[in-house]
């Protein structure tokens, strides 16, 4: 079976409706495909979130009981820990001195990160090559990718096809594992759906929160009268229903959108039912984070496991760099 490996920073501690439709969903099926490796990336997190450290601890604990509620099953995935997987920075170390200062300065994410504000750091330049280590340690084949995101991982296989060309076969060379990653608007119906732009749902919203954004959401502007035609395309309503409504919804849906053009129907009838299509949806991700939640020992066992099997992997891997590379003088 195949090893994939793939992640998130620790800068939030919970996931929205966004980065369910984006990624979660999706690690959800390849669970059953592919041998699966989910890192919990915090040190990466420290290229950005440096004077944040104190937040940590409570996202990473966050993270795992998303992961968790959403169906990722702890005896198909390899949740792990990136500052626990001894092996990683030295690894990094050894890749960096296989990598021009040219190529880091071109990487295409930097310039998007330094005009976000973030401060010029080493370790934002360096950013690109602890990630391929964190790829090329557990010899992961595939790395799940959007298509604009496959520049991401393109210095990971540069640097293991230059590695094994100078010192013998020890990396598999990982491929990106494109998927199409939808983006999902905000409530605001103006901007992909974030955190920072307050206009999110959470998976981790009560009933009434969901309720109270989902009734204040952005529409049809043009559409001042329940009986004014609308518009159902780009419509977040819509466009919400579409995501998560279930093959029982789908005749209903069809009549709303029909209705809603024709001005046969208000906003306030459909919001209704998005609002409960989005309960009915969560409910159940609610129900396994409030047991999880009710076992806080097994989370962090769960997490402890994982990354001690990664470790195990990397020191693996990194014997075989060091031997092929001749310098395990006295190992």
């Amino acid at each position: 079976m195949k090893r994939i490996l793939t992640g998130d920073r620790v800068t939030n501690d919970s996931f929205h409706l966004g980065n369910y439709v984006g990624s979660l969903a999706n690690r959800v099926k390849l669970q059953d495909e592919y041998e699966t490796f989910i890192l919990v990336a915090d040190l990466h997190t420290l290229t950005t979130h440096f004077d944040k450290t104190s937040d940590l601890e409570k996202n990473i604990r966050g993270l795992m009981l998303g992961y968790l509620s959403v169906g990722l099953d702890p005896k198909k995935v390899t949740f792990c820990l990136q500052s626990g997987i001894t092996g990683t920075t030295e690894l990094a170390y050894i890749l960096s001195t296989l990598t021009q200062r040219s190529v880091l300065e071109r990487q295409p994410a930097l310039k998007e990160k330094l005009d976000q504000g973030s401060q010029d750091t080493v370790g934002l330049y360096y950013y690109p090559i602890l990630q391929a280590a964190d790829i090329l340690l557990p010899k992961a084949s595939l790395v799940p990718v959007g298509k604009d995101q496959k520049a991401h991982i393109e210095f990971a296989r540069d640097i293991a096809i230059k590695f094994n060309k100078l010192y013998g076969e020890v990396f598999p060379i990982p491929e990106p594992l494109i998927g199409e990653v939808p983006t999902l608007v905000g409530t605001d119906g103006q901007n992909k759906m974030s955190k920072s732009l307050n206009n999110a749902i959470f998976l981790t919203d009560s009933a009434d929160e969901v309720e109270k954004k989902v009734m204040s959401m952005y529409t049809d502007p043009n559409r001042i009268h329940a009986d004014d035609p609308g518009k159902v395309e780009g419509n977040p309503v819509f466009i919400y229903l579409d995501a998560f409504g279930t093959e029982d919804d789908k005749r209903q849906i069809a009549t709303y959108k029909d209705q809603y053009t024709k001005g046969q129907v208000g906003d306030i009838e459909v919001k209704k039912y998005l609002v409960k299509v989005l309960n009915t949806f969560l409910e159940p991700i609610r129900k396994r984070r409030a047991e999880f939640e009710k076992q806080p020992e097994l989370v962090e066992k769960i997490l402890k496991e994982g990354t001690e099997k990664a470790r195990a992997e990397a020191q693996k891997t990194l014997a075989e760099v060091k031997k092929a590379m001749k310098i395990d003088y006295f190992i």
